[in-house]
């Protein structure tokens, strides 16, 4: 049962259902935007690595804008600015629907929809989340509202490939388009203003304190290292692996059931690693998902490719999909409080965006130079083992927040 903190926002457990809801409809429609690429390609001649690319460009908005969008947040509410978002995300996707090059698909799938990602994704929900609940629940609760997303891959995600298959693509990202409307009244259940000084009780700091302290920090930019891996490894996989097991010789419908169970099993994930975040020293268990991440690649690689071994692998990199956002998101607010994690989070975020601004549109460039993804496969499993490293040294230990009284 989760316990109240008082900080002007609704019940606990209504911020979190209405958190988990908003980030289950957002990325489950993002990740399903993999399942548009052989349509667009063949309807439009718009090549994998330009889809690629918008992807990649929307991923990058995403990130750019989120320490701003997460600063907005802080000051106004996180309500405010997921209704917002989920405005601009409707208009982006009914623009897709109607785009005709891939101009327009890098204009309105890229750029539009990436800024709007920003209020209706991890780092406004999971701020809501974070300061709703106590310390020690917080990793169970953050990872609670991580699974929303991966809830959404799992449903919508195949519902997205039957839809197409029996409308259209394009009919498919208008009622996407219409979905996501929800959002705006979902957005009621995250509303409410921070307040200053109840991070810690009795402390007050500025938002240019809290940046200057964390910038000063060796583990921030570890973290930040880390999160980019994180970013690579799902924009790749997510944008590309239903091309490569269509390459591979494998139905669509394969392609579409491994994002699904991706999706699935990180629901499982996210859950135990927001439970060991209350329970074990987060560094460590995050340091351990990079590595195993490594290995189930490397074992995907390593066996012929069937729907047997693309479901395995799918059940197994979607255990440790998004497992890192509570993790992650958890070291920071141990390390410098809640009162400013949307913005501190959304820095780090912002890294994880740009690795998977990489993760999506060198993919497509390495198949387009040399017609297959091998390289890319290379990249991550050597992305995984740096992140691995760079997270065990990472001082987690709560700082002396600058600014305030000692």
């Amino acid at each position: 049962m989760l316990s109240p903190v008082r900080y002007g926002y609704a019940r606990p457990a209504i911020v979190l259902a209405c958190g988990a809801a908003i980030v289950t409809l957002s990325m489950g429609i993002r990740q399903s935007l993999g399942l548009y690429m052989r349509p667009i390609e063949l309807e439009l001649g718009v090549s994998r690595e330009a889809f690629g690319l918008a992807i990649a460009v929307q991923t990058l908005i995403l990130g750019l804008a989120q320490p701003f969008v997460g600063a907005l947040a802080d000051k106004h509410g996180s309500g405010r600015v997921a209704a917002v978002g989920a405005l601009i995300y409707c208009a982006a996707l009914a623009l897709t629907a109607g785009a005709s090059s891939a101009i327009g698909i890098n204009i309105s799938l890229g750029f539009l929809a990436g800024f709007a990602m920003t209020g209706i994704t991890f780092v406004v929900v999971l701020g809501a989340v974070g300061r709703a609940v106590p310390a020690e629940q917080r990793g169970t609760a953050i990872g609670i509202a991580t699974a929303g997303g991966s809830f959404g891959q799992f449903f919508l995600v195949p519902l997205t490939q039957g839809l197409i298959g029996s409308f259209g693509w394009r009919e498919t990202m208008l009622l996407a388009a219409a979905a996501s409307l929800a959002i705006v009244f979902l957005a009621r259940g995250i509303a409410g203003l921070p307040r200053d000084g109840l991070a810690r009780p009795g402390m007050e700091q500025s938002l240019r304190a809290a940046l200057s302290q964390a910038s000063r920090h060796p583990g921030y930019w570890l973290l930040n290292i880390g999160f980019f891996v994180c970013g690579f490894h799902v924009a790749f996989i997510s944008t590309h692996l239903p091309a490569f097991l269509s390459d591979q010789g494998l139905s669509p419908e394969i392609g579409a059931r491994a994002l699904a169970l991706i999706g699935l099993f990180n629901i499982f994930g996210s859950f135990a690693f927001g439970r060991l975040a209350d329970r074990l020293r987060k560094k460590y268990v995050l340091s351990a998902l990079y590595f195993a991440r490594s290995g189930a690649i490397i074992l995907f690689l390593l066996v012929p490719f069937s729907p047997l071994s693309a479901t395995l692998f799918a059940c197994a990199i979607g255990f440790l999909w998004l497992g890192t956002v509570p993790l992650t998101s958890g070291l920071v607010g141990q390390i410098f409080g809640v009162r400013y994690l949307a913005t501190l989070f959304g820095i780090v975020f912002m890294s994880h965006q740009v690795g998977g601004f990489f993760g999506a549109w060198l993919a497509g460039r390495f198949f387009e130079a040399s017609g297959s993804y091998d390289l890319a496969w290379q990249i991550s499993i050597g992305l995984g083992l740096l992140a691995g490293i760079v997270n065990l040294p990472i001082k987690d230990r709560p700082v002396q927040l600058a600014g305030a009284p000692a």
